[in-house]
């Protein structure tokens, strides 16, 4: 089974505890995910099967959207409503005063990755050193955060809703925390649903529990998605019958001989190559120098 299940990972589950339920459900024992969501996240968690898996290293849309929920004036050592509480206030926060806050966060920004994450330090996680009570020093990071809202405030309860829409790498949690400090008040996130990932979004994903109706109905292959979807952003090259071959060979195509000739490819462009039927065959990539569409990776 080769292909891409969008799963709507459930709370209290790790990504790899679903990797290990779609293992079952499918029979396919070669089996990855886009993107790790911590155990009380929930959301879109593209699964690749079989062949997909190739995929991992060059999917191209790492950005992700989110809404996440938060809570004032608490700090947890896991910046978020799970972890060992270290400061409690009772703030009487506006909501013009988050909204304030906010525009601090938006854009180019710097992030201290917390130490409950799976970033790494001298080869050892960060949760790992944080478990055993060790806190070392971190670097920070550049990170986008292309948007920023707040969906919905409750001045009375102090707790929030945000919508945000960021680059890969970047942690919801750490934002929270950060637009706390700045209110000088404290910041928790309570709740994290990531709504879209890798260009999907959550209105296309399936829960466990719909996969094994599916499963018990023979009709898993309803819903799987082709390899192909993960690279829909690439523009497709169409080659005959025989550059098919040559090209699922390891083989590098003459552009002058495909429909690509007059139209000078930038270097390094990348194409979906598919046979004339339709069938995806792997990704190419230009090299201008030599007139040549070169292997990038096989899939078929």
């Amino acid at each position: 089974m080769n292909g891409v299940l969008l799963i709507d990972k459930p709370k209290e589950f790790t990504s790899f505890d679903v990797i290990a339920v779609v293992r079952g459900l499918t029979g396919q024992r070669k089996a990855g995910h886009t993107g790790t969501l911590d155990p009380n996240a929930t959301g879109v968690l593209p699964v690749l099967l079989g062949s997909a898996t190739k995929a991992q290293d060059l999917i191209v849309n790492h950005d992700k959207k989110y809404i996440a929920d938060f809570r004032l004036g608490l700090t947890t050592d896991t910046l978020d409503i799970w972890g060992k509480v270290l400061s409690q206030t009772e703030p009487d926060v506006s909501e013009e005063s988050v909204l304030d806050a906010l525009g601090g966060f938006r854009g180019e920004i710097e992030q201290l990755p917390p130490m409950y994450s799976a970033v790494k330090k001298d080869g050892r996680r960060l949760y790992d050193l944080a478990r055993g009570g060790i806190e070392v020093e971190r670097e920070k990071r550049r990170v986008t955060v292309y948007s920023l809202e707040l969906l919905g405030f409750d001045r009375a309860a102090q707790t929030g809703r945000l919508g945000v829409f960021c680059s890969k790498g970047t942690y919801v949690r750490t934002i929270i925390d950060d637009i706390g400090q700045k209110l000088g008040v404290g910041a928790v996130m309570t709740d994290l649903r990531r709504v879209e990932a890798c260009g999907f979004t959550i209105d296309r994903c399936i829960t466990l529990e719909k996969l094994k109706e599916l499963k018990e109905q023979n009709r898993i292959f309803d819903v799987l998605l082709p390899v192909e979807s993960l690279f829909s952003s690439y523009p497709e090259l169409s080659v005959s019958a025989a550059q098919a071959k040559r090209f699922s060979n390891g083989g590098a195509l003459d552009i002058s001989r495909t429909v690509l000739r007059g139209k000078n490819p930038c270097d390094g462009q990348i194409f979906r190559v598919n046979e004339k039927d339709g069938g995806f065959l792997g990704l190419g990539i230009a090299d201008s120098m030599n007139n040549l569409i070169k292997i990038y990776k096989i899939f078929k």
